[in-house]
């Protein structure tokens, strides 16, 4: 049976944010693995939901048995507001979670973020632990981690995976290794090899990655 992301609206902190849910519990078959928000790429550079990266990220959670949804931040799409290009999306992002916490209260989430949004996903995994929130995991793909301030604490429990391409053109893969050798929480990076910022021609290789870690 296909299953089909449902379009929706959740009430922002500025405004009203355009997402795409999938609810996958009334299926016929095991009960969803858990859940997992997807946090997309920067805004002014033309980042939305429906990046290809981030479409494949989501569509890997599905094909895991998680419930997904991603969204739009403030000023992108349908979503209301304007671009903050900080803690606003971080903002948003918290209130994508909350939306989906609320629905499902007792299921474990996962959080992904690729790019700028691999700065919000972490951000906001910081936040949600604070609050008592317990990660499933954290997926950081090609991730902006030179946004990351004194300010944004990334959360201490649970799985923390880097991937990076060696020949990103967007970000330096450099400092994404210099910023995993820093980091004293344990995680793991992972290097894809001949490999651009956007993953052409190595989706599937993504994929490959992250689906073991989601079904373990």
């Amino acid at each position: 049976m296909l299953m089909r992301e449902t379009p929706v609206v959740i009430d922002g902190p500025v405004g009203q944010l355009e997402a795409l849910y999938l609810n996958n519990e009334s299926l016929d078959n095991d009960q969803p693995r858990g859940l997992a928000l997807i946090c997309h790429p920067n805004p002014v550079q033309g980042g939305t939901m429906l990046n290809k990266v981030v479409s494949t990220l989501q569509r890997t959670a599905r094909d895991a048995g998680f419930i997904t949804v991603r969204f739009n931040y403030r000023g992108v799409g349908a979503s209301e507001g304007t671009h903050d290009m900080g803690t606003g999306e971080v903002d948003d992002a918290q209130a994508v979670a909350e939306w989906l916490r609320a629905k499902h209260p007792d299921l474990p989430l996962t959080l992904f973020g690729f790019s700028f949004g691999g700065f919000v996903a972490a951000s906001l995994g910081g936040r949600l632990e604070a609050k008592g929130e317990q990660l499933k995991h954290l997926f950081m793909v090609a991730p902006a981690v030179m946004r990351l301030g004194d300010q944004d604490q990334l959360p201490q429990q649970g799985e923390l995976t880097l991937i990076q391409p060696e020949t990103d053109e967007v970000i330096d893969p450099q400092a994404v290794y210099d910023w995993s050798d820093q980091l004293e929480r344990p995680h793991e990076l992972l290097k894809v090899a001949e490999c651009g910022h956007f993953f052409h021609g190595k989706l599937t290789d993504l994929k490959d990655l992250i689906l073991p870690r989601l079904s373990n």
